[in-house]
């Protein structure tokens, strides 16, 4: 079975200071806003729902970052293949509100700080969006 989702690396920028959102999901590591296409849905608007039911922010894409691939066991439907689309999404209002069943909190942190929690406590297949994603913003990160 084949599983289609979208999400994006969500910033917000005032002045000259930018800040990444990073989330802690339910299980304490560090991810990426993300969620599955509904029927009719282009990616990029799955990416901009997504992001605003999980966090409360909505935001306008900047630029496709890149699609992770994985595997993983579903209960009942078995071995799915999941590609998820990610996005460079510039917040543009909203009040941070993390979705309690899917997230346990969402904040707001300068690009280093989000690249070392990202390096200590993230999922692996997001190193590659976050750093591209700080590449564009014109943020140079340097590995752990």
């Amino acid at each position: 079975m084949k599983e289609l989702s979208a999400g994006g690396v969500v910033f917000r920028r005032t002045g000259d200071v930018v800040e990444i959102q990073i989330i802690q999901d339910r299980y304490g590591k560090v991810t990426l806003a993300k969620g599955k296409m509904e029927p009719g849905e282009t990616e990029e608007q799955t990416a901009l729902r997504e992001i605003e039911e999980e966090t409360g922010i909505r935001g306008r894409i900047h630029h496709a970052l890149d699609a992770v691939t994985y595997q993983y066991n579903h209960p009942t439907k078995g071995l799915v293949d999941k590609i998820v689309h990610y996005y460079l999404v510039q917040a543009m209002d909203g009040t941070h509100q993390p979705q309690v069943e899917e997230i346990n909190s969402v904040e707001w942190v300068a690009p280093e700080e989000a690249w070392k929690k990202q390096q200590q406590s993230g999922y692996s297949n997001n190193h590659q969006v976050l750093r591209r994603a700080l590449q564009l913003l014109g943020k140079e990160v340097k590995d752990e």
